[in-house]
Order: structure tokens, then C-alpha cells, then sequence
């Protein structure tokens, strides 16, 4: 069954619909910057608001240990899923203090899948996403797709989600096209930047496991 992970959730109520309508992972989003940004003192009650329910990931941009540290005293987190330009030595060294870890890789062209053979040594999945606009403050919820094809032409050795500009209209055919065997989606569940929707979530679900 193809795995489903709702990121951005900021709020109980998209925390409960994502829960109910089957999600797999629910991911809070650690970096300012970002719309959908949650600190750790708010992760921990909004965690807490469903007891049980989908596997919680943080997601950070190149965190220090002080911020993962911060996050998971107040959040269990089932993994940490990095989106910066860590390391593969990073990547590792976080994993072996903190847990498992989601590494995110950014795809353009065929030639941006080298870098999954180093991360897949190193972390525990991978998240392949569509590598940012130039300029762009965020490193993914962007609402950009790469091309799917090319995720065929990877061996990926590890679990992976497959991410960028995915929505409840186009995840079907993503997940043709690319082979993944799992799809994350932020933007493409909210009708206003940063504030999830409850019907898009269900629908997404829908059409991703309607695979």
C-alpha cells in the first residue's frame, strides 16, 4: 500500500483529519521560515492533542543539536527528516544521537540522482523533492514537481516518499510515472498558503492509495 505523509500540520484539527483520513506520517515543520512553521513548545501539545494515530516527523533545515534536542524533549518523533544541504556525514551523525532519519534530496536533472547512493548509506529513508526555484526562501513546499520519470532511473536501496507539487489531482499519475513507493504533500492540501484543507487531505489519501 503506498504510504501517505501530510507535512505542515500546525493545528489539532489537521492533525485529526489527517489522522482519520489514513495518513501514514504527519510531519511539523521546525524552520521559521516556512508558513507551516511550529516551535517546540507548540509541537508538544499539538502532538499530544491525538493520542495515537500517524507517525510524527520533524522536519529541520539544518538544524544544530541544540534545536533536535529542543524539538524531541517536548515531541516524541518517529524520524527527523533533514532538508538542508546536510552532509552525509551530518546526516549520520545526527542519526546516531538523535534516531532514525528522512534525508531530502533535491532532483532537477538525471544528474542530481548521484547523490542518493551517499545518503542512502547514511539515513534510514529518503525523500526525493523537486530542488527549489532559484531564489526561492524554502527549501521544498513549493508547489513544484520534477520530472517523475526520472526517479525510475534510481536504484534507491532504502525506503522513499516521493514529494514536490503533488496534489490530489496529480498524485495518481505521479506515482505511475516515478514508481515511488509512498508521496508527501504540503501545499498541495491547503487552499490558502499555510493552512491545511480537510477536504483536500481526504482526497489526496484517496486518490494516493487508489493506486
Amino acid at each position: 500500500m503506498i504510504e501517505v505523509k501530510i507535512c505542515g500540520i500546525s493545528t489539532p484539527e489537521a492533525l485529526r483529519v489527517a489522522a482519520k483520513a489514513g495518513a501514514d506520517f504527519v510531519g511539523f515543520v521546525f524552520f521559521p521560515a516556512s508558513p507551516r512553521a511550529v516551535t517546540p513548545a507548540q509541537s508538544g501539545p499539538l502532538s499530544a492533542s491525538l493520542e495515537g494515530g500517524p507517525r510524527r516527523v520533524g522536519l529541520f533545515v539544518d538544524p544544530d543539536d541544540e534545536l533536535l534536542a529542543a524539538a524531541l524533549a517536548t515531541t516524541p518523533l518517529d524520524l527527523i527528516q533533514l532538508h538542508g544541504e546536510e552532509t552525509p556525514a551530518r546526516v549520520a551523525e545526527i542519526r546516531a544521537r538523535f534516531g532514525p532519519v528522512m534525508k531530502a534530496i533535491g532532483i532537477a536533472t538525471e544528474a542530481d540522482l548521484a547523490a542518493i547512493a551517499d545518503y542512502a548509506e547514511v539515513a534510514d529513508r529518503l525523500l526525493l523533492d523537486a530542488k527549489p526555484p532559484v531564489g526561492a526562501e524554502l527549501p521544498g513546499g513549493n508547489a513544484a514537481p520534477f520530472e517523475w520519470r526520472l526517479a525510475r532511473l534510481a536504484a534507491i536501496p532504502v525506503p522513499w516518499l516521493l514529494a514536490g507539487g503533488l496534489t490530489p489531482g496529480n498524485v495518481a499519475e505521479a506515482i505511475a510515472a516515478s514508481g515511488a513507493p509512498g508521496v508527501d504533500v504540503s501545499s498541495g492540501v491547503e487552499l490558502v498558503r499555510g493552512a491545511k484543507d480537510a477536504g483536500l487531505i481526504r482526497d489526496f489519501v484517496r486518490a494516493a492509495r487508489g493506486m
